[in-house]
């Protein structure tokens, strides 16, 4: 089994900053990509950003510019810096990881239980 615990998330005034992290643990032989989605109220799922092994990344273009995505592959651990935050930005953050497992030679995906991220003044 694979786990995925994300951290970081909280209330926050516009133009502040978050950063969340999310570490990976469990039966696993090595992580692919990993990456934030996030979900607003009434809203569907979206990304926000993927990192692969090597570092290439990939972001949303509503937060190009300001959230910078960044990995530890030692530590199987994913980070989200949030800067310039926006009451639009407000949502449940989602880590997501695929990862092949102990003794599987099958990529899975897997997904934390979420961080709620809110703007407001």
């Amino acid at each position: 089994q694979v786990q995925l615990v994300e951290s970081g998330g909280g209330l926050v005034q516009p133009g502040g900053s978050l950063r969340l992290s999310c570490a990976a643990s469990g039966t696993i032989f090595r992580v692919a990509t990993m990456g934030w989605y996030r979900q607003a109220p009434g809203k569907q799922r979206e990304l926000v950003a993927t990192i692969t092994t090597g570092g290439s990344t990939n972001y949303a273009v509503s937060v190009k510019g300001r959230f910078t995505i960044s990995r530890d592959n030692a530590k199987n651990t994913v980070y989200l810096q949030m800067n310039s935050l926006k009451p639009e930005d407000t949502a449940v953050y989602y880590c997501n990881a695929q990862v092949y497992s102990l003794g599987a030679p099958v990529l899975s995906d897997y997904w934390g239980h979420g961080a709620q991220v809110t703007v407001s003044s």
